[in-house]
């Protein structure tokens, strides 16, 4: 199958979107070792440190706000799609300040 573009823009916009939807398709792990290969680059001689905690709170939160919308704030809910239990879930929304 061959595609003509009328111009380069096109030719650009489409291969935009194929990247952007090869980008949204990519596991999400891939997408940490790339930040975290940035993250290194950026370090510019400096040692990291709390890298652990770092990632867990870049990942946490989004991953809670997301969940409970998901079930529209139903708490109980939210710890059973999480795997956690509810004392523990309530714990790590006071944590992100999402109670």
């Amino acid at each position: 199958m061959t595609i003509h573009f009328q111009n380069t823009e096109s030719m650009v916009e489409v291969a935009a979107d194929h990247l952007e939807d090869d980008a949204q398709n990519a596991p999400l792990s891939d997408h940490i070792k790339s930040m975290l290969e940035g993250y290194f680059n950026d370090l510019d001689g400096h040692p990291p440190a709390d890298l652990y905690q770092m990632v867990l709170q870049e990942i946490e939160q989004p991953l809670l706000e997301s969940v409970l919308h998901y079930t529209r704030g139903n708490q109980s809910k939210a710890a059973i799609v999480l795997g956690l239990n509810r004392g523990t879930l309530r714990k790590k929304l006071k944590q992100y300040d999402l109670n």
